[in-house]
């Protein structure tokens, strides 16, 4: 089998190398990265999930200023609503940690949380964006018409291949095949089936799901160099999604006391918690966890868990705190480098997966 570095996937998307960003929301993906790595030949994505729509369309212009080339947008597709059927029962249990950090109980109001999904998109059609990349599920049917006529290309993630082929049915260009491995939310479409999320490993996942869809699979999930990009193509992706190894890069949008969080983890420091949001998702282990899972009390549903918490990890943020931050991240953590510049991250990569599929022999 000859494998090459630029697959499918790089012409369909018009990119050099088959290297994508994941959609790290929350802060680290943020307009910078993304047009870093745009620039340096893969597919940089502004992970705006949680971003007003009007600081998509700002972020989407900057990156528009910094390169030419084309770049993703990561949104949330969970179409679930808050439910607050015990959301008083959580938040008693949430209220000593806020002690701990200075903030004051919280009410024993509903949590509301926003639905900004249709105001995003509509930024995302407005601004013509070349790539729309989604996690949880895919675009409502109406949304994936509206952005296929436009011309837009659609990426979904899946953690089965009963997802992928959902995936495919629905319209999508290419989906990503998200190892167990992958730190982040897991791209589980159906929670309440799963409620750590699909629990396969990449090295088991990819091949199944390249054989199992005709679309293009990009392999996701404790890739962190040329020798992971290698073993994806020869599994049978076209191309690879890094997110954990951009986290410490120079143009990373990580708030610095995360990033050096990970710098001092190793590959046994992370877990798949639904602590912080409701949904499962891999990070390093920290008080917050640690004291959630010993009260023994299931969190809320996404998004309502999500929001219930954001006061403290912003608290935790502001101070400093590590120990009250969501630090997602994936299980290759003693390859992470530290600030790194996205280019050098993209250009090593591509340097190691040639050495290695086309050194001479001796």
């Amino acid at each position: 089998m000859r494998l090459s570095l630029h697959t499918e996937l790089c012409r369909l998307f018009g990119i050099q190398y088959p290297i994508f960003v994941a959609g790290m929301a929350g802060g680290p993906g943020n307009a910078g990265l993304a047009a870093a790595v745009s620039k340096a030949g893969g597919l940089g994505t502004l992970g705006a999930a949680y971003m007003e729509p009007e600081a998509i369309r700002t972020a989407i212009r900057d990156i528009r200023e910094r390169t030419s080339e084309p770049f993703a947008v990561n949104l949330f597709c969970d179409p679930h609503g808050d439910d607050n059927a015990r959301t008083e029962e959580v938040q008693r249990e949430l209220d000593p940690i806020r002690e701990t950090l200075g903030l004051p109980k919280a009410t024993r109001e509903a949590v509301s949380s926003p639905d900004r999904l249709p105001e995003q998109f509509a930024v995302l059609l407005e601004e013509r964006v070349p790539v729309i990349s989604t996690a949880f599920g895919v675009l409502p049917a109406p949304m994936m018409e509206q952005a296929k006529a436009a011309g837009i290309r659609i990426v979904a993630m899946a953690t089965t291949v009963d997802e992928a082929l959902l995936v495919e049915q629905s319209g999508c260009d290419a989906v990503v095949a998200q190892g167990f491995e992958a730190g982040g939310h897991r791209g589980t479409f159906d929670v309440s089936r799963r409620p750590q999320g699909g629990d396969i490993g990449t090295m088991a996942l990819v091949p199944q799901m390249a054989d199992g869809v005709r679309i293009p699979v990009i392999a996701a999930g404790g890739i962190m160099d040329g020798r992971g990009l290698v073993a994806a193509l020869a599994l049978g992706a076209q191309g690879v999604q890094m997110g954990t190894r951009f986290l410490t890069s120079s143009e990373s949008g990580a708030h610095p006391v995360y990033q050096r969080k990970l710098l001092d983890s190793t590959e046994d420091s992370t877990v798949v918690t639904r602590a912080f949001s409701g949904r499962p998702a891999r990070g390093v282990v920290n008080a917050f966890i640690r004291t959630w899972d010993k009260s023994g009390i299931a969190p809320l549903p996404f998004p309502t868990q999500n929001t219930a918490t954001r006061d403290i990890r912003n608290a935790a943020a502001a101070q400093q705190n590590a120990e009250y931050m969501s630090l997602w991240a994936g299980q290759g953590l003693r390859m992470l480098t530290s600030g790194q510049s996205a280019e050098t991250i993209v250009q090593e990569t591509m340097e190691q997966a040639r050495s290695l599929l086309y050194a001479e022999k001796g």
